[in-house]
């Protein structure tokens, strides 16, 4: 085995992995709860809306590829919104642009991300919108650390 100095992590009953351990420690709860997969993936996105509003928000997106045990072909979901209908060629040219904008506030596209979770909590989802909502609920009105 090649030396890393990164653990390997097991787990027998779940596993959650985010970019924030509050975000973390809900979906994992949501697991303890009975909540499948789907569940507490969208209650790590929501948290991270809260506790990373700078990496991870209402405005991003969610691009996934999701399979499940009845359908295991992957299927993508584009979680990353349409361009806006006035991000037009003309529209561009009369601001003086050749090129559209590869970053900044004319390169956005309309947010896909609430859009993408609620769809993964319908689809394939087995807890209740208000309950995968709580603990981003909860940190949203009771605060929590700063990053």
């Amino acid at each position: 085995m090649t030396f890393t100095t990164r653990p390997t992590l097991q787990g027998t009953f779940g596993m959650v992995s985010s970019t924030h351990w509050l975000a973390s420690q809900a979906a994992m709860g949501i697991l303890e709860r009975g909540g499948n997969a789907f569940d507490a993936a969208v209650t790590a996105g929501f948290v991270l809306h809260v506790v990373e509003p700078h990496l991870n928000g209402p405005g991003g997106e969610v691009p996934a590829i999701v399979a499940t045990a009845r359908d295991p072909r992957p299927r993508v979901l584009c979680g990353q919104g349409p361009a806006p209908a006035g991000a037009t060629i003309a529209h561009f040219r009369s601001l003086g642009m050749d090129l559209i904008p590869g970053a900044g506030p004319l390169a956005a596209a309309v947010p896909g991300a609430v859009d993408a979770w609620l769809l993964l909590l319908r689809e394939h989802g087995t807890l209740t919108l208000a309950e995968v909502l709580e603990p981003a609920i909860g940190y949203a009105g009771a605060g929590h650390p700063l990053v």
